[in-house]
Parts: structure tokens; C-alpha cells; sequence
């Protein structure tokens, strides 16, 4: 069985919220901060209490390598402690490193994120350099069932910069990226009929969605863009497969639940949060 499936399993038994560590220092609630400790200390404990309050109604959490390398080595021991947490209760977690490097860089870049300190169960990947930025990760998609997200169109407005442009065969940019990355996963399918490279498939940008859905119909797709960057559960839906085939992420949505519900300890909020996202999502995705 590999990553994916996993992954699959985990949206059929608890949906499809992905729940973004995304944590900065700033968004753990002031009477939280333990002043002996350091800030990346702090939000060790500060992920550790909203993975257990949440771990129940995740389908994954994915952990934005940025907010912990901005803290320097503790930054980074809170990124290795938060990755070994999510693991332990057994929730499938993403390293979102977006890395697109090739050849021998590649190689260690694979080795340090799926195995050691910083092992995950999938990573995100940049393929502009080509599918010689991916092929590095794939001995251990073969060999560990691993799995990555690659981007192919994303949520932010500038997407539209070079994703959006036409080829001389009028496609654009972006099908010819997730075109290339279909036939590539080809042979890394796994039981549920999914392969171990899956797309990341912005969630803000609807008009192409049922399109998308069912070009890549053996994609898991990783939908960033939810709540705070203004896509909607009935905009989600579309990407979704009866409610699976996809995560949702939402990052400052859940971490900062707490200060749209006064009065609510930050993890209780960030359940509340998780449930209400999953329910709406849910009654989306029975409408189509």
C-alpha cells in the first residue's frame, strides 16, 4: 500500500482537511507563550495540542518548512519535532518544501526529507526545471510507497503569470505540466487507484475545475486556497471525487479559529474550525 492510499483511506474515514502548520510565532495566543522557553519551543507545544485536538476530523496535516527555517536551528528542531508528532498518531503529514532542483541536489534533497529527522510521508515539488526534478524522488515512491504534490496550477493570483499561457497546440501551460506528470505516475498507481504523484491544484481558480477533475482522474490533488485566500466549499467540491481524490488545505483559518470564536481555547477552535470546514465541504460535494 503506498503514501497515497493512505492518504485515501484518511479522507474516507475523516475527510478531506488538511490541516496547515503554518506556524508562525505570532499566531500562538499570548497567554499561551511560555517565556522560559524558546519560540520554537512554543510552537512545538502550540502544534502538539491543536494536532491532538484535531487529529480526529484531519485527513492530513502538511508543515510549511518557511515558518520553522525562518527560526534558524530551532526553527528547525520545532520542524522535526512537529513532523514526529503528526507521525506518531499515525495521520499522513506533508512537507511543503516546494523544492525543483535537479540531479545530485535532487537526490539529497529526497533522501533529507524522507528519511532522517525531516522524514514525511509526501513532499511538494516545483517542476520547472523539468522531470529531472522529479525523477530524483521516485526510488522512494518505489521503494516506500512516498509520495509528492506537484504544482501544476495554483491559487495565487500570479498563476496566471505562466500557468496560463497558451501552447502553439492551445493548451496551457499548466496542462502540459499535469499532461506530463499524468503519464509519469502511470507506474507508480497504488490499490485505490491513485498514483504516488499527485498535483497541486489551486482551489481559487474555478472555471477549469470540472475539466481538471476529470482529465486527472487518477491524481490525488493537494487544493491549497480555502478560507483566507477566498476559495469556497462549493468552488472545492468540484475538484473532489465523491468527497475524496483530494485534501483541502487551510492554514491560518484553523491556527487562528480562536480569535473568531471569543472565549475558545485556540485548540477547541481549531476543532470547531476543522468540523465546520469538513461539514460544508461534505454538503458541497451532495449537491453535484
Amino acid at each position: 500500500m503506498t503514501n497515497m492510499d493512505k492518504l485515501y483511506e484518511a479522507v474516507e474515514a475523516r475527510g478531506p482537511v488538511c490541516v496547515g502548520l503554518d506556524t508562525d510565532f505570532s499566531y500562538l495566543p499570548e497567554d499561551f507563550v511560555d517565556s522560559t522557553l524558546t519560540k520554537g519551543e512554543n510552537i512545538v507545544r502550540f502544534n502538539k495540542k491543536l494536532i491532538d485536538a484535531t487529529k480526529a476530523v484531519a485527513g492530513c496535516y502538511k508543515v510549511q518548512i518557511a515558518y520553522y527555517e525562518s527560526l534558524g536551528l530551532e526553527g528547525m528542531k520545532a520542524y522535526a519535532d512537529t513532523l514526529k508528532a503528526v507521525r506518531e498518531t499515525g495521520v499522513p503529514v506533508i512537507a511543503d518544501i516546494k523544492r525543483g532542483d535537479i540531479a545530485k541536489t535532487a537526490e539529497m534533497y529526497a533522501m533529507g526529507h524522507f528519511t532522517g529527522d525531516f522524514e514525511s510521508d509526501f513532499v511538494t515539488l516545483a517542476p520547472y526545471m523539468g522531470l529531472d526534478s522529479i525523477s530524483p524522488y521516485l526510488p522512494y515512491a518505489e521503494k516506500q510507497g512516498k509520495g509528492m504534490f506537484v504544482l501544476c496550477r495554483t491559487s495565487n493570483g500570479g498563476a496566471k503569470d505562466f500557468e496560463y499561457e497558451k501552447l502553439a497546440d492551445g493548451r496551457h501551460v499548466y496542462d502540459l505540466v499535469g499532461d506530463k506528470l499524468n503519464a509519469l505516475g502511470k507506474d507508480y498507481m497504488g490499490e485505490h487507484g491513485y498514483s504516488s504523484i499527485g498535483l497541486v491544484i489551486g482551489g481559487t481558480h474555478i472555471e477549469e475545475a470540472t475539466e481538471i477533475r476529470a482529465k486527472y482522474q487518477d491524481s490525488f490533488f493537494l487544493i491549497p486556497g480555502y478560507g483566507a485566500q477566498g476559495g469556497k466549499a462549493e468552488d472545492i467540491a468540484q475538484y473532489l471525487t465523491k468527497g475524496n481524490g483530494g485534501v483541502v488545505n487551510s492554514s491560518r483559518g484553523i491556527l487562528l479559529a480562536y480569535k473568531k470564536q471569543p472565549g475558545t481555547a485556540f485548540d477547541e477552535a481549531a476543532y470547531n474550525e476543522c468540523v465546520n470546514m469538513k461539514e460544508a465541504i461534505a454538503h458541497a460535494c451532495s449537491l453535484l
